[in-house]
């Protein structure tokens, strides 16, 4: 009976012994797998924090920045996780030989959402436009938002937001109406016939010219579009500022309607002269 006992003690000081070893062994390697993974995702922040300070010391564009700096991160964190693979005893070579085949199978099956992130990169180093530009594209119109690598979000001026994703944003015609820094205001105003044109020209060409903000260079242009049905049509073109874009239009607007009343000069509207004959009951 004595003997079962020690035999026993003995398989049980002997599989002590595997378990030591191998919590040893492998103990330490996961412990520095560990620590490689947290130490090396603590370093990929801070380099990608000093490169972000440094490209924003040097003026780069805020969304060159953030792609870069995401893009640097994700790199960084793939070789820390293969690092702490590798201490552990994992083959890295197999390992990212099936990464790779992994990676090429979602590659196929989200074709669609890198072809996204490739029209990101086109418009991150294009600039077609920036954060912070009015836009027109894919139907829509509002402030550039922010932009990704898989959608641009716009802000309308109603305070919506509209996310589209860049595959389709690439495919289209895009109008940037802030990528410059002035900006021609396109207006008309519609006179009577009976109304003096020169007259009407002056006043135009007078509220144009003493308008604060509306630019000397380019000169603002008044001149006769067309002779409309109900009127004559006058053009007006004054440049200003992009920011003053729409402020301008609007107090514009307002002093020529002013301006009108004060020479007498009459805005027409549609109207219809009815004409009833009488005839023999």
């Amino acid at each position: 009976m004595f003997s079962k006992i020690e035999h026993v003690e003995d398989k049980v000081v002997h599989y002590s012994d595997i378990v030591l070893e191998y919590a040893t062994e492998y103990g330490l390697k996961i412990l520095g797998a560990l620590l490689i993974f947290f130490i090396g995702k603590w370093v990929a922040r801070k380099v990608v924090t000093l490169m972000g300070a440094g490209m924003a010391r040097a003026h780069v564009d805020s969304t060159l920045i953030s792609f870069a700096s995401n893009a640097l991160y994700v790199a960084l964190i793939v070789i820390v996780i293969v690092a702490a693979i590798s201490n552990i005893g994992v083959e890295t070579t197999s390992f990212i030989a099936v990464f790779g085949a992994a990676g090429l199978a979602i590659g196929l099956a989200l074709k669609d959402t890198l072809a996204n992130v490739g029209a990101a990169v086109l418009i991150i180093f294009f600039r077609p436009f920036k954060v912070g530009d009015f836009i027109e594209a894919s139907g829509v119109m509002g402030n550039v938002k922010s932009i990704n690598l898989f959608s641009t979000t716009l802000t309308t001026a109603d305070n919506r937001s509209i996310i589209i994703p860049n595959g389709a944003l690439i495919a289209g015609n895009i109008i940037n109406y802030t990528g410059n820094h002035t900006r021609r205001i396109d207006m008309a105003f519609v006179i009577d016939y009976k109304d003096d044109l020169k007259v009407a020209k002056e006043v135009v060409k007078n509220v144009l010219q003493t308008h604060a903000k509306v630019l000397n260079d380019p000169e603002p242009i008044v001149a006769v579009g067309a002779l409309e049905r109900d009127g004559v049509q006058l053009i007006a073109r004054p440049w200003v500022a992009v920011d003053d874009y729409w402020n301008v239009m609007f107090e514009i607007t307002e002093s020529v309607k002013l301006e009108f009343d004060k020479h007498k000069i009459t805005v027409p509207f549609p109207q219809m002269d009815l004409h009833v004959k009488r005839g023999e009951l």
